[in-house]
């Protein structure tokens, strides 16, 4: 009997996730019934909501449950199918969870979508051709909807989110300027995905410090920022803003423990006339093919570029899941199945 390795939510963390708070244990593998497909994952995805999942709080999704296997974005293929909008060997995308193996009601709207991998990497559908890339793709062209000419910053920009950010800015003829962590991740930003400048944070532990860098990397102000991370990133674009600037709220990876983050001047929002709007991008699936399709011809021809950090096996995933909150990660954060 083939055996499938789930990983689930043990407890809830108390401050930092620790590997404690997860627990692996080996379930045998189910044959499918009528209607249903059985995937086998090659690659689980990674990603800094899983954090707030874990809390029993209100949020914009119901947490977590306890002893149940965690959530979590896969790619992977069918091996068994008695559904007859699949068959064996087909690439799928679903939300698979922290395992080998899901069995999935075909008849599901959105719970599992065929891709073709003869011109996309198969693990980039959970990365830049994925959620992540139609995140940015939401939050820069709904939001922040810049013209050509201005300035887009964007907070963890060599992430598998920041990332899409930047290139998407530049492809619509903006200043792309990044906030990253390291000059290693600083010089991918620019070098590589050809944002014009990187500021490390990690260099600049206080507020006038990291205005000075901003001042210098956006001379001209700031008038679209894309927020992954809050905290004194925010505080500082926040003093950079151009009146009738947009931020949009991705995400707050310096809250994600529980403590909250207070705003140093909120009186800029008034003084600068700044649209300030958060979003979840499962809410807005009608974009979504328009997304996708514009990441997939970019990263098909080569004009979208990406990075990815694998580890290797599912055990494996904890460990790799805490160093993605602590930023360890360079790129997209995926674990390798098979």
């Amino acid at each position: 009997m083939t055996m499938n390795a789930q990983i689930l939510l043990a407890s809830r963390p108390t401050g930092e996730a620790t590997a404690d708070n997860f627990r692996l244990v080996q379930t045998p593998v189910p044959e499918p019934a009528d209607g249903q497909v059985l995937v086998r994952h090659h690659y689980l995805s990674l990603d800094p909501y899983m954090r707030g999942r874990m809390n029993d709080a209100k949020s914009y999704a119901q947490p977590q449950p306890l002893d149940s296997v965690m959530i979590g974005g896969t790619v992977g293929e069918v091996v068994a199918s008695k559904h007859p909008g699949f068959a064996a060997g087909d690439k799928v995308v679903g939300m698979g969870g922290w395992q080998q193996y899901s069995l999935v009601d075909g008849g599901a709207a959105g719970m599992l979508r065929k891709v073709d991998t003869t011109h996309i990497p198969l693990s980039a559908y959970l990365g830049s051709v994925g959620m992540p890339g139609a995140t940015a793709w939401y939050g820069l062209t709904q939001i922040i909807a810049p013209k050509a000419g201005e300035t887009v910053v964007v907070s963890a920009a060599s992430g598998a989110v920041g990332s899409v950010v930047g290139q998407l800015a530049k492809a619509r003829g903006c200043r792309a300027v990044g906030l990253a962590g390291g000059p290693d991740k600083c010089r991918y930003v620019v070098e590589e995905l050809g944002f014009d400048a990187c500021i490390d944070y990690k260099a600049h532990g206080d507020l006038k410090s990291l205005l000075k860098a901003l001042k210098e990397a956006c001379p001209n102000g700031i008038d679209g920022y894309f927020e992954n991370v809050g905290g004194l990133i925010l505080d500082a674009v926040m003093l950079r803003m151009n009146a009738f600037g947009r931020i949009a709220f991705c995400g707050m990876i310096a809250g994600y423990d529980g403590v909250p983050i207070p705003m140093a001047n909120p009186s800029l929002i008034l003084v600068s006339r700044l649209k300030l709007e958060g979003f979840i991008v499962s809410e807005h699936m009608e974009l979504w093919p328009q997304a996708l399709k514009e990441l997939g011809t970019m990263v098909a021809t080569g004009k979208l570029k990406f990075r990815e950090s694998v580890a290797q096996g599912i055990e494996q995933a904890p460990e790799a899941f805490i160093g993605l909150l602590k930023g360890r990660n360079f790129g997209k954060q995926l674990v390798k199945l098979i």
